[in-house]
């Protein structure tokens, strides 16, 4: 039980239903779907299209999704991958030629083809109730009349002005400047193209005047996007992968995603007394930061799109793999890069350490859970707006590579390896906790020092996620300021190059089923505005 005399925030309960997300209108928006009689994917992905809105730094239609869903009655977990690809004519040679040693972020060629979108209709299609149109209303009602800019978001917006330009400038800076908290955000063509997706399904966005704009949008700056690209888009049911940690079983989406990278880190983990460290302590902190080195590492050299990957899911998860880099571990002095870890060196991820993204999980009264996770990447991603619509586009392709023959090396109709990943936590069969941990790079680490929180310290999820969080970054372990001197003095000893965060690390959701109980108990990351909330 936490100290009532400091401040901070109790987990939740509720035994019918419970969301969980970043933003207390989009909470109110879910929970509204839910009370309509709608289930857990019409209530996720109501509260994602809110988010969209709510958070345009974050996430937006112009983004990608991905989701793990229970189904009622099952203790099955599927896997949709709704993340787009790169437009058939986009070259790495040809941007080499150009003298592009890497992708450049605001470049129209670091935008994938949107994804989200499709992934709403695949999934409400084949799990939802009551149809996009539903799901949007109340979106499209924020979107005419205005929604209130919340402090969260308006610390992400004020740091982006001097990148928006044109179409972005004249969307997303209506005011002139970036927003102040409580300033109303109107969005009419965000609005307009919802209300056609609601009517037509994906054609509405992926065909006609929308993919137009989006098209002629792209092609104006330097875009190799074509209908076709747009016309063919899919979305894509996948099975997950999993993993043990403390007799419990870690759930994650295969590559493009690096969800193999949680999995692995955690049966690294597993090789350490975790439970009798401080858990606010240096010797934990030099651990984590060891073990998410050298996970990263091999997710550095062996993950891109499948289609491309040389390595097998199980080498890069399985137990041998995860023992020989525990080996590696000094408990008393910082790793240089290793010689072999599949190859990689830790500094080829160094460039994957976004932060910009949303997360919603939601469970409903038959125990239908989703967990859902959707995004633009950067700060408003490339921060290149659609001329008539206003829709704000990823830069996802910035995740690939330019390096030759790489698994995730730029190319035409493939997925780049992707930071963004849901999850969802097992024990004895059924499934306990649908999560999730935003923070771009960081997610894998902190999707292993959640669940390691909760059973390695018996917190509960509003604990664990009040909790400080420290990551390398490839040059820096920075770290949050909720780490006493002590940790700082202790790290920089055994060799770490610590350094603070600029802004906090990420945020989170989570909610706990307890089966025995018919209980749900959800927390929510103090790091966001939003709440975890239910009836």
């Amino acid at each position: 039980m936490r100290d009532f005399h400091l401040p901070g925030r109790s987990a939740v309960y509720a035994a019918n239903a419970m969301v969980a997300t970043s933003h207390p209108i989009a909470v109110e928006v879910a929970l509204g779907e839910l009370r309509a009689g709608g289930n857990a994917v019409d209530a996720a992905i109501a509260g994602a299209v809110a988010l969209g809105l709510g958070e345009p730094a974050m996430t937006g239609i112009g983004g990608d999704m991905f989701a793990l869903v229970k189904p009622a009655g099952s203790e099955q977990v599927l896997g949709l991958n709704a993340c787009g690809r790169a437009p058939a004519a986009l070259s790495a040679e040809a941007l080499r030629a150009k003298g592009w040693s890497e992708m450049d972020p605001d470049d129209a060629n670091s935008v994938v083809v949107p994804g989200a979108i499709k992934g709403f209709d695949v999934l409400m299609a084949a799990h939802g109730t009551r149809g996009l149109a539903a799901a949007f209303a109340p979106t499209i009602k924020l979107a005419e009349e205005g929604m209130p800019v919340m402090p969260r978001p308006a610390f992400d917006w004020v740091r982006n002005p001097p990148r928006m330009t044109g179409a972005m400038a004249r969307w997303y800076l209506p005011w002139g400047r970036a927003p102040r908290p409580g300033d109303l955000f109107r969005h009419q063509g965000q609005a307009e193209v919802l209300r056609r997706i609601g009517i037509e399904g994906a054609k509405g966005f992926y065909e006609g005047e929308v993919a137009e704009d989006m098209i002629a949008s792209l092609n104006a700056l330097g875009g190799t996007h074509t209908a076709e690209d747009f016309a063919t888009v899919t979305a894509d049911w996948v099975d997950p992968i999993s993993g043990p940690y403390r007799g419990a079983e870690l759930i994650e989406l295969p590559p493009n995603t690096h969800g193999p990278t949680a999995i692995l880190m955690a049966r690294i983990l597993e090789h350490f007394d975790i439970a009798a460290m401080d858990p606010f302590g240096a010797e934990r902190a030099h651990l984590e930061t060891e073990a998410a080195k050298l996970a990263y590492a091999v997710r550095d050299q062996a993950i891109g799109d499948p289609a491309a990957m040389t390595e097998t899911l199980e080498t890069l998860t399985g137990a041998p793999l995860a023992a020989k880099l525990a080996a590696m571990i000094d408990p008393e002095a910082a790793l240089d890069p290793p010689a072999d870890a599949l190859g990689a060196t830790l500094s080829d991820g160094a460039a994957l350490q976004h932060k910009e993204t949303i997360y919603i999980t939601v469970v409903d009264r038959d125990r239908m859970a989703v967990s859902l996770i959707y995004s633009v990447y950067h700060d408003f991603g490339s921060c290149i707006a659609s001329e008539k619509f206003g829709i704000n586009f990823n830069n996802r392709a910035a995740g690939f590579t330019l390096k030759p023959g790489h698994p995730n090396e730029a190319g035409g109709g493939k997925r780049p390896m992707h930071t963004i990943i849901p999850a969802m936590l097992r024990q004895g069969g059924q499934v306990v906790m649908p999560f999730g941990v935003m923070g771009g790079g960081y997610q894998p680490h902190g999707h292993c020092r959640l669940i390691s929180n909760m059973l390695d310290f018996g917190m509960d999820p509003q604990a664990a996620q009040d909790m400080p969080r420290l990551f390398y970054d490839g040059e820096f372990t920075r770290l949050e300021n909720g780490y006493g001197a002590d940790v700082w003095r202790s790290l920089s000893h055994k060799g770490h190059r610590v350094a603070a965060r600029q802004v906090p690390l990420g945020g989170s959701q989570a909610i706990w089923i307890d089966h025995d109980r018919g209980m749900l108990i959800g927390g929510t990351d103090p790091r966001k505005d939003g709440l975890a909330h239910g009836y």
